[in-house]
């Protein structure tokens, strides 16, 4: 127990009782049948050890100091050591413990049991017994001996070997040879304990002298030790050296005598014991052969008489060579059938046969295999389905000029089988790179769709035929559909078309390219996306396509649907550059005045619809068999899910084409859903497309378990984005600003209009009568009157923005024009772009960043009350933002942002120079880019009126609103009567 005498140096240490080790050896009585009580155990003297050496037992104690300074037992049981507190040193009672718990839980079982104050040491079968035996003398714990006529010591060091010697006439004799510290030790003299060591004693010696030992003991070694040798006979002798001799060799050490051979090698044979049975199929069984008949199974484990290290060596050197020759898997038993069985017999065992130290050994009689060594010849061909979205496939394959079944060699391809037997026992390999080129393209063509008359691909699949075409050496397909396969690899193989008759417009070359690339797809019932950047002119090209069909006589209608803020522009395209269509827009049901869609599509060449409409009365737009559809701004369908895209998916019509900058806005399932309207086919199950391509693609290597397993991920998603890229490249046209640079003008502008949400047009045509009325009974004194009638105006341009900047309890309509903008924001920094917002009015740029807050979009925010602009600016250029909102007064000089290409113009100036400063704030020295302008124009509103002044009269505007001239003098009545006219 620690006290405050222990807590300092140089306190003395407690005072503790002594223990040690008593070891005794006893005897039991010997038999006497006239008694019928149990034999008394009794301590060995000289005497009792002379007579006989039978029944002995090794028991040990603790013992402490009597008061002669002997070692007494006294009351000194385990049970009170253990338990003692303070008396002994907490040492010495966990080492008695320790060795109490080894002597009870870990024994051999002995003779007879010990006594209960003692433990058997020569029945314990642990190893540690030995080095905690050893510990004891560290510990200052002495191991004495218990009676007064014996000794106890430990040996240092012991040997112990199965000694061989002949003994005469052929006889052998066989026993254990013993040696202590370098001395010989009579075995009749000695015990085992356990497996792990021994003690022995001497004869006429007084005191009797015991050693205990430390030393492996392997069979037969604890059974020769304490008898006297055993003779093998002259007649056994053969039958000992060769079958007991080597597995004794393999067991223990040998001592070998003269007139003993040598033992024999221990090392094991690998034997394969292969059976052909009568159905081709061949069985076999491996198995390591010893000298001495000792056998043991391949892959059985461990045991005394094998040899782990020349097992190891033969069978690396044997499965080597086996997997060198097939990839058969190795086994320790196992039967084959078919092919398998097949490559076993003609390329395992020759391999196999030829190696030192394995055997083959064959019963029955080899089946006639013959290998098929050849290289497969392919013939692929595609023809005409009866049902015309598809192409029916015949594949044959050829080798060695034996023409193999394709039922029998899809089924094992299918199943991922590595060799194929014929019936009359010829096989082949199916690892040749044709087959396995094969095997993959058959995979992806069986996902389309459910076989059931044979292989086919959709319409659509124009890539994996060209790959089945490039594998075959020959090759057949519908004339008309190999064309297109080829003509659409690249874009620039494309059949050019002209401009259509009476198109008003001078087609740049990439735009000439789209259109041809429209037109070859629309020619063979196919659609597609145009994913040109925004500003390359998608409606234009598209626009040029219906104009190119009504041209080649195809006299059905084409079906635009596109947003709600997009249609007036699609009308007012149409009749900028294609007059001779007849375009209708319908808005709402009310509009068609009880007319029907098919009435109104067969009456016009072009019908604009938004998609609210087109969801809503799907039934009726489901009927006309529309020449093709155009979904403008296509990102509304990426949805599979909603109901807008179930209903173009119903449409009748021979193509879609979807128009946006941005085909994959969140991730690849977006491009699913618009592949599944335009190339309906191509990917028909969003589960398998997600399964082969979403999960591969859009995984991150870094996620994987290992660098190995991210290696793998990473050469997987590079495989399969490459297979998507070529399937969809036919379909996806997708040019960048970038790419025709050259071909663009240094700045290209475009009129965006917006039509009013119908309560907003509500609120606007009320205000515009009342201030209409009021301002034309002005205008006889304009000189005078001119700050009212420049709020009156003001007033009406505020409104054609938004109901909520004129009257807070209006703020529920929204702004139509607000939504067009986001958009076009959203898809701008999809792209990686950039743009400049301008407005005259700082409380509508507030609406806009609340508006992009809610997108969750970054944007610089530049006003009169901006305090630190240059920070703000700076910001914006180092590109924190992809958006830089800017007011008239506040940006309209003074800056250079280069940085941006895109610039909107939200409500018109009436100044147009005014207009261009702030337009050239991102278009000025230093931009390498085409910037792209847009003026988004409220319909029906007085912005349009402002927009044809503008044109018509850009003269007029010398004078800037914000040096206190409202209207210059140039703006007269006759001016201010247009913009309130009707």
């Amino acid at each position: 127990m620690t006290t405050w005498r222990d807590l300092l140096p140089g306190t003395e240490p407690l005072a503790f009782e002594a223990l040690a080790l008593g070891v005794e050896l006893r005897q039991r009585e010997a038999y006497d049948p006239s008694r019928w009580e149990a034999r008394a155990v009794v301590p060995v003297t000289p005497r009792l050890l002379a007579q006989r050496q039978d029944d002995l037992q090794l028991v040990a104690r603790p013992l402490v100091r009597g008061a002669r300074e002997a070692w007494i037992k006294a009351d000194a049981a385990w049970d009170t050591v253990r338990r003692s507190t303070g008396r002994f040193d907490p040492a010495h009672v966990r080492w008695f413990a320790e060795l109490h718990a080894l002597a009870q839980a870990l024994r051999t079982t002995g003779p007879f049991a010990a006594s209960g104050d003692t433990v058997a040491l020569d029945t314990v079968d642990s190893p540690l017994l030995w080095p905690h035996l050893a510990g004891a003398a560290g510990l200052g714990i002495p191991i004495v001996s218990m009676h007064p006529q014996q000794s106890v010591r430990l040996g240092v060091e012991a040997v112990a070997r199965v000694a061989l010697e002949a003994a005469g006439g052929g006889a052998l004799r066989v026993s254990a040879d013993l040696e202590i510290d370098g001395h010989r030790v009579d075995a009749a003299h000695a015990r085992a304990i356990g497996t792990s060591g021994l003690f022995a004693y001497e004869l006429d010696r007084d005191p009797v002298p015991l050693v205990l030992a430390a030393v492996e003991l392997p069979a037969p070694l604890p059974s020769l030790i304490g008898r006297a040798a055993v003779e093998v006979p002259a007649a056994d002798a053969g039958e000992f050296v060769g079958e007991v001799y080597p597995r004794l060799a393999r067991r223990a050490p040998l001592s070998v005598g003269a007139g003993v051979p040598p033992p024999p090698p221990a090392r094991p044979t690998l034997t394969v014991e292969v059976s052909y049975l009568d159905d081709d199929a061949v069985a076999y069984t491996l198995e390591w052969a010893y000298p001495g008949g000792f056998r043991a199974a391949y892959d059985g484990g461990d045991g005394p008489e094998r040899d782990p290290r020349a097992e190891a060596q033969i069978g690396e050197r044997f499965e080597t060579a086996w997997m060198a020759a097939s990839d058969l898997p190795v086994a320790g038993r196992a039967k084959l059938r078919d092919a398998d069985a097949a490559v076993f017999a003609a390329r395992v065992l020759p391999a196999v046969d030829v190696l030192d130290e394995v055997r083959v050994r064959t019963r029955g009689t080899r089946p006639a295999f013959r290998e098929l060594r050849g290289d497969p010849t392919l013939r692929i061909t595609a023809v005409e389905s009866l049902d015309r979205d598809w192409l029916d496939l015949g594949i044959v394959v050829t080798i060695d000029g034996r023409l193999i079944p394709f039922g029998m060699l899809f089924s094992a391809l299918s199943r991922g089988r590595t060799r194929i037997k014929l019936s009359d026992g010829a096989w082949f390999s199916l690892a040749h790179p044709a087959l396995q080129r094969l095997r993959d393209l058959l995979e992806e063509a069986a996902t389309l769709d459910e076989w059931e008359t044979g292989p086919r691909l959709p319409r659509t699949h124009l890539a994996l035929w060209a790959e089945f075409e490039d594998l075959a050496d020959q090759s057949e397909a519908a004339v008309e559909w190999r064309g297109l396969a080829r003509a659409l690899r690249d874009v620039a193989d494309v059949p050019a078309v002209p401009t259509p008759p009476g198109f008003r417009a001078e087609l740049r070359p990439y735009q000439r390219e789209g259109l041809s690339w429209l037109a070859l797809l629309h020619a063979h019932r196919l659609g597609g996306i145009l994913a040109d950047d925004m500003g390359l002119g998608k409606t234009l090209q598209l626009l040029a396509l219906i104009a190119h069909t009504r041209a080649r006589g195809d006299g059905r209608p084409w079906l635009v649907v596109a947003p709600t803020s997009v249609l007036p522009t699609w009308r007012d395209e149409a009749a900028r550059f294609a007059p001779d269509l007849r375009v209708t827009v319908v808005e709402a049901t009310a509009v068609r005045r009880d007319r029907t869609i098919a009435e109104i599509a067969g009456d016009n060449d072009v019908v604009v619809a938004s998609y609210g409409v087109v969801r809503a009365d799907a039934g009726e737009f489901a009927v006309p068999h529309w020449s093709g559809v155009v979904l403008d701004e296509a990102q509304f369908v990426k949805n599979p899910a909603t109901r807008i895209h179930r209903a173009i998916a119903a449409l009748t019509t021979d193509a879609v084409f979807a128009a946006t900058g941005t085909p994959i806005e969140n991730g690849l399932d977006d491009l699913w859903a618009l592949l599944a309207l335009t190339a309906p086919g191509l990917f028909p199950s969003i589960r398998q497309f997600r399964e082969d391509y979403t999960r591969a693609i859009e995984q991150l290597p870094t996620d994987a378990p290992t660098e190995l397993a991210a290696h793998a991920a990473s050469a997987h998603r590079e495989r399969m984005l490459e297979r998507l890229r070529r399937r969809v490249r036919p379909f996806l046209l997708r040019r960048t600003k970038d790419v025709v640079a050259s071909d663009l003008p240094p700045k290209q502008e475009q009129e965006i209009a917006v039509s009013l949400g119908p309560a907003h047009q509500e609120v606007y045509d009320r205000v515009l009568q009342r201030e209409r009325q009021k301002v034309l009974g002005l205008l006889d004194d304009l000189d005078r009157q001119r700050f009212i009638v420049f709020r009156s105006l003001t007033l009406l341009r505020m409104l054609a923005l938004a109901p909520g900047l004129v009257d807070e309890r209006d703020a529920h309509l929204g702004s139509a024009k607000l939504d067009v903008l986001l958009e076009r924001l959203v898809e701008v920094a999809a792209e990686g772009h950039r743009a400049l917002v301008f407005s005259q009015f700082t409380s509508f740029l507030d609406m806009a960043a609340e508006r992009l807050d809610a997108a969750g979009l970054a944007y610089a925010h530049l006003d009169g009350s901006t305090a630190r602009r240059g920070e703000v600016v700076a910001g914006f250029r180092e590109g924190e933002a992809p958006v830089f909102l800017i007011s008239l007064k506040a940006g309209g000089f003074g800056l250079t942002l280069t940085e941006a290409e895109y610039v909107f113009v939200l409500d018109p100036w009436w100044n147009p120079a005014a207009e261009a400063q702030a337009v050239d704030r991102a278009h000025r020295i230093g931009q390498d880019k085409s910037v792209f302008v847009y003026r988004l124009i409220a319909a029906g509103t007085i912005e349009e009126k402002v927009l044809a002044l503008q044109r018509r009269k850009a003269a007029l505007f010398d004078a800037v609103i914000d040096d206190g001239e409202a209207f210059a003098a140039a703006l007269d009545a006759d001016d201010i009567r247009g913009l309130l006219g009707p």
